[in-house]
């Protein structure tokens, strides 16, 4: 079919296919809405491309002169026809009843009834005008163009108006309005109702009055504009992208003026703001649940013409969910315990309301669900615990089935907890030699630890465990390992340090050194002896023990270390070997052996004279101290026995107690004196005539009591003195000596007895001198 069957089928108008592609649209979903019930297979292919795409130009339209429908026969009546660019120019196409005229000018003047329309280059066909002319005596004219709204103006005309007085005016047979001249009347918002019209007047005449009735007048109401038509811009819209939504409509050129308004509905609901100037509507975004009918209205401001459009269906289409993936906060998925977790769950395509929902590995429930309109969703898991480690997925869904994303990992890192710092040694108290473990460990923590050991503030050493908990540090302790130990666990996370654990080396007490003060001069009797006894290395406190002859003298205690001292009143003659221990528990040390040679200070010689005189006193004095010894043994056989006069710094001397004996009956009678304080040790003086009786009597192996006797004469004392190694008499006169029978003692410890070591001697032998008074009156 070519352009010429086309312009035939369109009422066989010329053809100009410029204009054929310009002007108004006819769509399919108007056709649709007009005519439900047609179909592709009734309308050839070439006409529904047409109805789809024809465009039509404007209408032209007509104006008349004088503007009236109806005239009187015979008179003439001025049509012209005018466009969008008015006034026409020329090939102008003029229709009488359908019928193409040669009149090609702008302007058509006509006498006949009938319908006439007219076509311009830039238009379409314009509507029909029914102009009428009549011979009856009355006519109702109406005026022409009249539109949709307009308002009317009719007259009642007669063929003598001079004769007619009163004229009525009639709508559908019931009178509405009566005039009493020649003028004419207004009818407010013409519509297209189909009313007929008519009028009748009385008329005056030489035979009298008679009625004359006019012919029944339909009003021509043009269409001011027709009834819209709602589009949609995609008409097929993807769910989630925006719709326009197009009330379309026109206005004849000549009214192009007028103003309309627009709104438009979905369902019941008007959308938007009420009305509105635009004839557009704009949806920013369309989803699925949209998917009904729309449809519009449009009407002048006035509100004299309002019409509505067809409902029109819009089908809103989703696109089902694709390539959904799951993206971890912080990246990596590496999370440290107390961290927040977000996972966030998105597709590449998918339209309208999507749900997603988060899960871990391993569980059945949901960690969480959200619905949105959306193509990604977060999801939080504030401050995260072990046990939040997993592998997680997300999965979305907007009905057409739920889709799965790949699975990644969450791996939570947990920072070390305060490590506890415990030392093992192999015994309760640490020595010297000893190695101790040093084992730090922390209860909570992502491994691998770094583990690393201090003493005070210096680093011993380091150690890693792989696989958590707990690393150990041996160490072989010195003197320098006393002191505060502590360790730090570290796994890349924040170092911890745990409590100062604090350890005591005890270090074995060194040999001690002895030294005597004064030193280097000859003690003499009455001076005061320093032994000071020091060892250089050894843990506090150190417990120093002192000896004269392998003869414990005293102990003394250094609490903090260092030496000690015992001070020495020197009685008697002190001369032989002293020496001294040291002890902190880990074994005695003992002193290299100090000798001492002591000076006996010179007396005044004795005459024999005064001498026979002191041994005659004496004599008697003997028997009554012989007398009262015996008693005061036996009522006091558990008294102690009289000390060496000495003191111990910052500890005293120990005591020692003596077993009480009974006094051996002697040879010869000897007079004995009880002159000695009993509560020290049993002592016993005994004034003897002869040395030989001296060592007769002395002689008790079985207690080692101290037995004091008084030589009767200064020549048997030197003789029987004289092969004792610690005496060294140079007086010629008698002289009191005071001896002292070795005796062992049941609280000396073992320690004391290896620092003393010494041999027992013959029992005749054992004795030696102690601190005393030196001398005594001889009578």
């Amino acid at each position: 079919m070519g352009n010429r069957t086309l312009c035939e089928f369109m009422n066989s108008c010329e053809c100009h296919p410029p204009v054929l592609l310009r002007g108004w649209k006819i769509r399919w979903i108007f056709m649709r809405q007009t005519f439900p019930a047609l179909s592709k297979g009734q309308v050839p292919m070439l006409l529904w491309l047409l109805l789809l795409i024809l465009e039509l130009a404007p209408k032209a339209f007509i104006r008349l002169t004088p503007p009236w429908s109806t005239n009187f026969k015979g008179k003439t009546v001025t049509l012209t026809c005018e466009d969008s660019h008015s006034p026409a120019q020329g090939g102008i196409s003029w229709y009488y009843d359908d019928i193409l005229l040669k009149k090609k000018s702008g302007k058509l003047q006509i006498r006949n009834s009938g319908y006439y329309k007219c076509k311009t280059p830039g238009s379409s066909l314009s509507d029909p005008v029914h102009v009428e002319f009549l011979s009856d005596w009355l006519i109702l004219q109406a005026s022409l163009p009249v539109f949709e709204g307009d308002d009317v103006y009719l007259r009642c005309q007669g063929w003598k108006e001079e004769d007619i007085t009163k004229k009525i005016y009639y709508k559908d047979g019931e009178k509405f309005a009566v005039t009493y001249d020649s003028g004419f009347i207004r009818l407010n918002s013409a519509s297209t109702n189909n009313s007929k019209y008519h009028c009748t007047t009385y008329v005056e005449g030489l035979f009298g009055m008679w009625k004359e009735s006019s012919k029944a007048l339909r009003i021509q109401v043009q269409e001011l504009f027709p009834p819209p038509v709602l589009t949609a811009s995609p008409s097929q819209p993807i769910e989630g992208s925006p719709v326009t939504l197009k009330c379309e409509t026109w206005l004849p050129p000549q009214k192009s003026d007028t103003q309309l308004q627009f709104c438009f509905f979905s369902g019941d609901q008007a959308l938007g703001s009420d009305w509105r100037s635009s004839s557009e509507l704009q949806i920013p975004a369309i989803w699925s649940e949209d998917s009904r009918s729309y449809w519009c209205q449009a009407k002048t401001v006035t509100h004299s013409v309002m019409k509505r459009s067809l409902k029109s269906q819009i089908h809103v289409h989703r696109v089902p969910v694709s390539d959904v993936n799951l993206e971890i906060q912080p990246p990596g998925g590496k999370l440290i315990e107390g961290d927040n977790l977000v996972l966030t769950c998105s597709v590449a395509r998918g339209t309208g309301t999507i749900t997603f929902s988060w899960h871990r590995e391993g569980t059945i429930r949901i960690l969480g669900r959200k619905t949105q309109r959306s193509l990604s969703a977060e999801f939080q898991i504030p401050t995260v615990k072990e046990s939040d480690a997993g592998r997680y997925y997300c999965a979305a869904d907007n009905i057409h089935g739920p889709i799965l994303s790949t699975l990644i990992t969450v791996t939570v890192r947990i920072p070390v907890s305060r490590p506890v710092l415990t030392i093992r040694a192999p015994r309760a108290q640490a020595v010297v030699g000893d190695v101790v473990e040093l084992r730090c460990e922390a209860w909570r923590g992502s491994p691998p630890i770094l583990y690393q050991f201090y003493h005070e503030d210096a680093t011993l050493g380091s150690s890693s465990a792989p696989s958590g908990r707990a690393a150990s540090f041996d160490l072989s302790l010195t003197a320098d390992h006393s002191g505060n130990y502590s360790c730090e666990a570290d796994n890349g996370l924040g170092a911890q340090h745990s409590d100062r654990v604090t350890l005591n080396v005890t270090v074995p007490v060194s040999r001690p050194v002895l030294t005597l003060n004064p030193a280097g001069t000859q003690p003499v009797v009455g001076d005061v002896l320093e032994l000071r006894c020091e060892a250089q290395r050894g843990s506090p406190p150190i417990l120093y023990w002192f000896y004269h002859d392998n003869v414990t003298l005293g102990k003394s205690l250094a609490p903090f270390g260092g030496g000690a001292s015992f001070n020495l009143s020197l009685m008697a003659q002190p001369s032989g070997n002293y020496s001294c221990g040291a002890d902190n528990g880990l074994g005695i040390q003992c002193s290299e052996v100090v000798m001492l040679n002591f000076t006996v200070p010179s007396r005044s010689k004795i005459t024999p004279v005064t001498v026979g005189v002191i041994l005659g006193l004496l004599s008697i004095l003997g028997l009554a101290a012989t007398a009262a010894l015996v008693c005061k043994f036996r009522t006091q056989k558990k008294s102690g026995g009289i000390s060496a006069t000495g003191t111990a710094r910052s500890f005293g001397t120990e005591t020692q107690e003596s077993t009480h004996f009974e006094p051996p009956a002697l040879m010869e009678l000897q007079p004995v004196y009880s002159n000695v304080n009993p509560g020290d040790r049993d002592l016993v003086y005994t004034l003897v005539g002869s040395i030989q009786h001296t060592k007769e009597h002395l002689v008790n192996p079985g207690d080692r009591d101290l037995v004091y006797t008084l030589v009767g004469s200064i020549q048997h004392t030197k003789e029987h003195l004289a092969n004792s190694p610690r005496l060294n008499w140079k007086h010629k006169g008698p002289t009191v000596i005071y001896s002292e029978v070795k005796k062992t003692h049941p609280d000396d410890s073992a320690g004391q007895a290896s620092c003393r070591g010494w041999a027992h001697e013959d029992a005749t032998e054992s004795y030696e001198n102690v601190p005393s008074t030196s001398l005594a009156l001889y009578h």
